[in-house]
């Protein structure tokens, strides 16, 4: 049995507005001829500023005298 090894793969994300028609407009750094694959996903109205909160906050909470000592 053999196995393929998968190719690691640069992701373009681009935020869009749909034009007249349910038409698009995309600049890509690729080549003209080149092959894409293309994934819609529809914008959600949910807001998770919570996540995006604690996703971007101080890294302070990992600088503990009292858990270095315990670790080193």
């Amino acid at each position: 049995m053999t196995f393929d090894i998968p190719v690691p793969q640069t992701a373009l994300k681009y935020e869009l507005e749909v034009r007249d028609e349910g038409r698009i407009e995309l600049h890509l750094p690729y080549a003209a001829g080149s092959r894409v694959v293309v994934i819609i996903l529809p914008e959600t109205q949910e807001q998770f500023t919570d996540l995006q909160a604690a996703a971007t906050s101080s890294l302070a909470f990992w600088d503990n005298s009292f858990d270095d000592e315990d670790w080193n």
